[in-house]
């Protein structure tokens, strides 16, 4: 097979001077009798000759009759070889291809050897051959009877030298087969007697053109090429099928002596003997003067001596398969024949792509190398391995493939954890739903050291409350952090290893829970195959890298089979977590609305950015095509202020547009023709329902305000719904973050008790109500206590403290911690109250600068109360001077602006904002008092 030309540069090598054109006479080597001679000989000299010959051959006869006897196990063991011949297992090069045929890479061990039949072999490499190796080849019985007697001759004339006499081709391709290394080499005329024999016996047994056939895929040509067809591959990078003349009389002149006539190292020594070539051809009569002439004086273009490797890493990666396929001694001699699931086309897009990301955004951010992993989800082909961006590259250890490396993933591993979060248990029912909240405040976790694991966000803000869509889809990390604590590292680890992570070992007591961060580290091209996952619908597939392996003869070794696709997760699940990757709206928070990840067609894509920016990802999808990236650094240092958003994701898009707006790389998608993108396909068993507007769940809100809808998971077996007693007190769910319920408003805490009590740290800010447990005596319930809408409270202990500090400071009705007791509906239940008055915002113990509202609740029936009013109040030594703030107010406000406060007017310190309500002249119940610092300049 021709190798493409555009990747390997020619160098051009010019000839030595031709011999002058004047010479007509073409003379033969002087060792050799030719044919041509016998012509200029008259009748009686060639009958002396002919019949001192037959005298010499009847004494080599009777000789070799003799010699036999005495050789008679050696001759049986050669004819055995000879006998195999055909069969014979001699090492050839193996070749692997991309899916197309296109050659990535060829190696060998003893040397570089395609055996080729001989109607693939040019009749004028054959005649050159037989010019210059064995005129009388097609005539002889295997030896040539005149060389043997004038070597006889000279060697009777010269005792004391060593041993000479001409082999024919058959005789030099005995040697080959039936001697060993040692016997070849040796020179005696016992090892002569015998090649001669075996020389005849395999004339005898074989047709001549299956000699040549196994002569000139035998034969040595020099730098490690075996073979014609390795001869002309290797010093002219063709196939012998396509050698000129002059190539020819090249190649057939180099088996003589392979070194002294290297034409890459002696280049005037190979045209010598070339010229000796053509000669004898023309004095064979199988070419003319001129064209002898034309040929030596045609000018050679060699290949430059380096291995083809395209694709590297996949090249490699292939090869390591192999070898533990067949072992090493197979892959480097077997001559296999290795078609691969690559693509040359999607590899070199790769190439490209990288090499000029790295080129624009590496300066700049200490970013040196990139992978890239591209799959169809569907069989596990992969199409493209990139494995650095320059294999050659020491600086960068390019020869390291990343593909194949432990890397940490940092938030392109959550995808996974939700997954686990969302999938169905055997009773049909999920722990959670894409519409479930998630309080992203702070957290703190106690470790065993003594040390406290406390996970921050990207961007180092809190959000507050956020649905589980939202939170994947802007890659929060604190709510990332609460489900795994929810589902538990156990049951993530098996769930992670049934989606292909097989670099995670399942002893749960070597993660935590920064595994869902990126804790852990896996191989991209393990990760890719994760997310094939949800591309293919919640089957798994093996990523797979050879479609077929073959001996040189075709016969076929193995052969991929399609495989079976096995369910790992459920497929609505699978199209939960891409509809949420998919959803470029939801992920605007974070990344606003113009980001690499939105494509102009159905794609689902995650980031990721470890500490340090050590190393970033995108891992993204279509239902056909599914690809990995990672940036970064082989040697693990630190990249400078670049995340997976700008490292890896304008990488990952770049080339998800080429493919799709590629026909031809678009082909290779499907079989049956160009595979555009395409929606994901929801399966059965999902149904949108419609959510609550979560800003709009306010202290004192009754009603939902609508917000679009989520996808829910349908339980096969509908509920039966229960009776519900008007005599017990029932919780309404709204949606799965949304209740309602009835609150009873709590009177404010008295100031000594808030201000003289023992801070407890773990517990909420004082509750503006109590509730009820579900099925509790309604008749319990006084006549205030309204029906309320609520969140969702969290799920783990450690965040409930931080989210009843976040929802009271921004004014959100979080379901109240505390449980109506007898002692708070007492309270709730006293006749002197005429009013409900909390101070919402600023929260108890806030920093504050600047002018802000003070917000809350003064609710009273005008006419009974007669006013309300925020006093300022000034520490002054044990004392405290309060002052009021702005005005009197005689109108009830819920839930709003109460007073102004001036924080920049005063100095930096502690003070205090109390809310009275005023009723004859008295107050209505203690102040509603808390702390506040204002903090230095404001």
């Amino acid at each position: 097979m021709t190798k493409d030309q555009t990747t390997r540069p020619m160098a051009s090598i010019q000839r030595p001077q031709a011999p002058p054109p004047q010479q007509a006479q073409f003379t033969a080597p002087p060792a050799r009798k030719r044919r041509g001679c016998f012509g200029c000989l008259g009748r009686a000299l060639i009958g002396g000759i002919l019949l001192l010959a037959l005298l010499i051959f009847g004494g080599v006869m009777v000789a070799g009759t003799l010699v036999y006897s005495n050789l008679s196990q050696e001759i049986e063991d050669g004819i055995v070889k000879l006998d195999a011949a055909r069969d014979r297992e001699t090492f050839e090069t193996t070749q692997i291809f991309d899916r197309n045929g296109e050659l990535l890479w060829e190696f060998f061990g003893e040397g570089k050897r395609t055996a080729v039949p001989i109607s693939q072999i040019p009749s004028h490499l054959i005649h050159a051959t037989v010019s210059v190796e064995d005129d009388s080849f097609y005539e002889n019985p295997g030896a040539d009877v005149p060389s043997l007697v004038a070597a006889l001759i000279a060697n009777l004339r010269n005792p004391d030298g060593r041993p000479v006499g001409g082999s024919t081709i058959t005789q030099q391709l005995v040697r080959h087969i039936a001697f060993d290394y040692e016997e070849r080499t040796e020179v005696s005329y016992n090892r002569k007697t015998k090649e001669i024999i075996l020389a005849w016996i395999m004339n005898r047994d074989y047709s001549k053109d299956e000699i040549m056939e196994m002569y000139l895929n035998e034969i040595y040509y020099g730098n490690l090429a075996y073979g014609i067809e390795a001869a002309a591959d290797t010093y002219f990078d063709k196939s012998s099928q396509e050698l000129s003349l002059s190539e020819a009389s090249l190649l057939a002149g180099l088996p003589q002596s392979p070194v002294e006539l290297d034409p890459l190292a002696n280049l005037e020594a190979a045209k010598e003997r070339q010229w000796l070539v053509l000669n004898l051809m023309v004095s064979e009569g199988f070419i003319t003067q001129d064209e002898a002439v034309a040929a030596y004086q045609e000018s050679l273009t060699f290949a430059p001596q380096e291995v083809s490797l395209e694709a590297p890493h996949f090249a490699v990666y292939v090869r390591q398969q192999l070898e533990a396929l067949y072992g090493a001694e197979a892959v480097a001699n077997g001559g296999l024949r290795v078609t691969t699931t690559l693509d040359l086309s999607y590899q070199r897009l790769a190439e490209q792509l990288a090499q000029q990301h790295v080129a624009a955004v590496g300066s700049e951010h200490n970013l040196t190398n990139a992978a890239l992993v591209a799959m169809k989800p569907g069989t596990g082909e992969i199409l493209a391995m990139l494995g650095s961006v320059n294999y050659k590259d020491e600086s960068i250890d390019g020869h390291v493939n990343v593909a194949l490396s432990l890397q940490q993933p940092g938030s392109s591993i959550k995808p996974l954890t939700y997954a686990a979060a969302l999938s169905p248990d055997e009773t049909g029912e999920a722990d959670w739903t894409a519409a479930d909240l998630l309080w992203d405040v702070e957290v703190d976790y106690p470790q065993f050291n003594g040390e406290t694991y406390s996970p921050v966000n990207y961007d180092g803000r809190f959000h507050g409350p956020v649905r589980l869509r939202s939170a994947l889809a802007n890659s929060y990390n604190i709510p990332a952090v609460l489900v795994l604590q929810d589902l538990g590292v156990p049951r993530m680890l098996a769930f992670a290893q049934q989606m292909g992570i097989s670099s995670w070992n399942q002893d749960s007591s070597n993660y935590g829970l920064s595994l869902t961060l990126g804790g852990a580290e896996v191989t991209p091209l393990e990760l890719t195959a994760a997310y094939a996952v949800f591309a293919n619908g919640g089957n798994q597939v093996t990523p797979t890298a050879i479609l077929r392996v073959q001996k040189s003869n075709g016969e076929v070794l193995f052969e991929q089979p399609p495989q079976a696709a096995v369910s790992v997760i459920d497929p609505r699940v699978a199209y939960l977590i891409s509809n949420i990757l998919d959803d470029d709206d939801a992920r605007v928070p974070a990344m606003g609305r113009s980001n690499p990840l939105a494509l102009p067609f159905p794609a689902a894509a995650k980031t990721g950015t470890t500490n340090d920016f050590r190393d970033n990802w995108t891992m993204g999808y279509t239902p056909g095509l599914v690809v990995g990236v990672w940036t970064g650094n082989t040697d693990n240092s630190e990249m400078i202020n670049i995340s997976g958003l700008t490292g890896a994701a304008p990488l990952w898009s770049d080339y998800m547009q080429a493919v799709y707006t590629n026909y031809d790389l678009l082909a290779v998608l499907n079989v049956n023709g160009v595979a555009p993108p395409t929606d994901f396909v929801r399966p059965e068993g999902l149904e949108e329902r419609p959510l609550c507007s979560i800003p709009s769940v306010t202290i004192g809100t009754t009603e939902c305000t609508p917000a679009g809808t989520e996808l829910f998971l349908v339980n096969n077996t509908p509920a039966v719904a229960e009776a519900i007693d008007p005599n017990l007190v029932a919780w309404e769910e709204l949606e799965p973050a949304v209740l309602r319920m009835p609150a009873v408003p709590l009177p404010p805490v008295p100031a000594e008790v808030l201000l003289g009590a023992e801070a407890d740290e773990d517990a909420p800010p004082p509750q503006l109500f109590c509730h009820l447990a579900e099925g509790t005596d309604a008749t319990l319930l006084p006549p205030d206590a309204l029906p309320q809408i609520f969140l969702a409270p969290p799920r783990n202990p450690e965040s409930v403290k931080a989210a009843h500090e976040w929802a009271q400071a921004n004014n959100v009705a979080l379901l109240p911690t505390a449980v109506c007791n007898e002692e708070l509906l007492a309270l709730a239940r006293d006749p002197n109250r005429v009013a409900v008055y909390r101070i919402s915002s600023p929260a108890q113990g806030d920093k504050v600068s600047g002018v802000l509202p003070i917000i809350g609740t003064a609710d009273f029936e005008p006419g009974v109360v007669q006013f309300y009013k925020i006093e300022l109040g000034i520490p002054n030594g044990d004392n405290v001077d309060w002052v009021t703030l702005g005005d009197t107010h005689d109108q009830p406000v819920v839930n709003g602006p109460l007073e102004m406060l001036h924080a920049e007017a005063l100095p930096p310190g502690d003070y205090f904002l109390r809310l009275i309500v005023v009723k004859d002249s008295n107050y209505v119940g203690e102040p509603h008092t808390i702390t506040i610092t204002i903090e230095p300049g404001a």
